[in-house]
């Protein structure tokens, strides 16, 4: 995973992806960078438009309850209405699970 963002790194500062940028990028984390991985990202990204594929990328917007959650690791309190609202969810469903019961009975 750190070859491939020392190589987005690279794209970003608008420098050449190759195997000695990309080598320093990894010796100046402290790693030891390792020459095959390098010499396989290099050549899988030699077609690839980055600034295409970044674009094309699903990007998801994480809610502030969310971004909680990630940083603390704890998950969110339930608020009435967000248990409220679970609830009726599951009684819809037991309700339009029962009608299809129903259904395949009379075709």
């Amino acid at each position: 995973m750190e070859y491939v963002y020392a190589a987005l790194l690279l794209h970003k500062l608008k420098q050449d992806i190759t195997e000695d940028n990309l080598t320093n990028v990894i010796k100046a984390t402290g790693s030891e960078p390792d020459a095959v991985r390098i010499k396989a990202l290099v050549a899988a990204l030699g077609d690839v438009d980055i600034e295409a594929a970044l674009k094309a990328a699903p990007m998801t917007m994480a809610t502030p309850a969310a971004a909680a959650t990630s940083a603390t690791g704890a998950t969110a309190p339930e608020t009435a209405t967000t248990k409220e609202t679970s609830e009726e969810e599951k009684s819809e469903k037991k309700e339009e699970e029962a009608l299809e019961g129903l259904s395949s009975l009379f075709g």
